[in-house]
């Protein structure tokens, strides 16, 4: 993935977004025919410019989108929040149903061989 980002910086002419010291991929200026770092600061903007096929569901999305948006904001660090949730826990809670999938996967396997 960052090789792609890499990759994809110089073809960005728009003014990239800035922010704590730090410079994104992503421009900082509302654009409607593409995606910018606005979406990420500005989620009714990218809803009505960009999304095209979970228009109808956003009453269930925008539930979980902003319910996962709420909870991490509860916590008082939205960022290290935001980081431990969903960096670290959950890609361990997929890896771990994973294994225990290919667990299951050869048990399986040996009761089948075990059958007469």
């Amino acid at each position: 993935m960052i090789v792609v980002n890499e990759v994809m910086r110089p073809r960005i002419k728009e003014q990239p977004y800035s922010a704590h010291g730090i410079t994104a991929i992503n421009s900082a200026k509302y654009i409607p025919e593409k995606c910018s770092w606005v979406c990420h600061n500005d989620t009714q903007y990218c809803k009505e410019h960009h999304v095209k096929f979970l228009k109808p569901y956003f009453g269930t999305t925008d539930f979980l989108y902003f319910g996962a948006i709420g909870a991490l904001a509860m916590t008082g660090n939205y960022g290290a929040a935001n980081i431990i949730v969903f960096v670290i826990l959950f890609p361990l809670v997929i890896w771990f149903f994973i294994i225990k999938s290919l667990n299951f996967r050869d048990e399986i396997r040996k009761l089948k061989k075990q059958q007469p």
